[in-house]
């Protein structure tokens, strides 16, 4: 799916993966949402995964914003592709 492609993407690129799946950034719902697991991430680092209490709807668009613009930006500084995941259209 989309994870394993952001995956492939990352390692052809020497890129990072950015989550911009909406339930994915909250703790606790891996099974439900098929969250990628550490070993399926093949040493490609990951953002935004896990990050948000589930109990806490406060996580806005502008805040998925305020998060992502300086990821992309230290990974560009880093010399690195940012590759954007998700699988809702929420946020993207």
């Amino acid at each position: 799916g989309k994870s394993k492609l952001g995956i492939e993407l990352a390692r052809k690129l020497d890129g990072e993966v950015i989550n911009a799946d909406a339930v994915q950034m909250y703790k606790g719902l891996d099974i439900a949402t098929a969250k990628v697991r550490e070993e399926e991430c093949e040493g490609v680092k990951h953002h935004l995964l896990s990050v948000l209490n589930p109990l806490d709807n406060s996580f806005t668009v502008q805040s998925f914003r305020d998060r992502v613009l300086p990821l992309i930006y230290d990974i560009h500084q880093r010399g690195k592709q940012p590759i954007v995941v998700g699988g809702t259209l929420y946020y993207i």
